[in-house]
């Protein structure tokens, strides 16, 4: 293996202004994730074995990469309190019942999948929800469910969010498998970890492709 080499350089401009901007922006996005072992690390590649996890999901159709910005207004209206909380709220004289909305923590990533001719795209709900406590969405394109514990390949790679960057980074994944006879199952799922306005080269995206059992 070769370690990298150190660089005493002084940072130039360049490397201050990322600093200040990492510095900024880490605050803002330490965000839950879903709960994953890594099995395996090669580089920017994993094999991970994921938990069970209770998603948010409404699916869309449009381009790759006009389907998330399509499904988040209506995936966010519904972690923002567009949701029947089914649970008993207790208040003084008189004791009352009502269904009252729930706001729910943002999780990172958003992930978006092909299906049925359109894009599957989701928000993890935190780990603290099941699919039984989970809030009802009153919007009926929001579709609550739960994904069982599952394995995946994962690639990381920052950047813009372009078709063509995702199509690469899935070919070196796909390759990468293929070396290794690996076998995949269902459709690859696109990763965003970060807001629209973080610099592209702070972001952190991700391809995962499921393994087959």
């Amino acid at each position: 293996m070769t370690r990298a080499r150190s660089d005493r350089r002084r940072p130039g401009s360049r490397g201050v202004l990322a600093g200040l901007l990492l510095a900024v922006t880490a605050p803002l996005f330490a965000t839950e994730e879903p709960e994953y072992r890594v099995v395996e690390s090669d580089g920017p590649i994993e094999i991970r074995a994921y938990a069970s996890m209770v998603v948010a999901e409404t699916v869309v159709e449009g381009s790759q990469e006009r389907a998330g910005s399509r499904a988040f207004r209506t995936l966010f209206n519904y972690i923002d309190g567009d949701n029947i909380a089914q649970r008993e709220i207790a208040m003084t004289a008189p004791v009352t019942q009502q269904r009252a909305p729930e706001k729910i923590a943002m999780t990172a990533p958003v992930t978006q999948q092909r299906k049925d001719g359109g894009w599957a795209v989701r928000f993890v709900l935190p780990a603290s929800y099941t699919l039984e406590t989970a809030p009802e969405p009153t919007d009926p394109a929001v579709r609550i469910r739960e994904i069982p514990a599952h394995r995946v390949a994962a690639i990381r790679y920052s950047g813009t969010w372009s078709a063509e960057r995702y199509g690469e980074h899935l070919k070196a994944l796909q390759d990468w498998l293929a070396t290794r006879g690996l076998e995949t199952a269902g459709e690859p799922v696109w990763a965003r970890y970060d807001a629209p306005y973080v610099p592209w080269f702070l972001r952190r995206n991700e391809i995962l492709v499921g393994l087959s059992p």
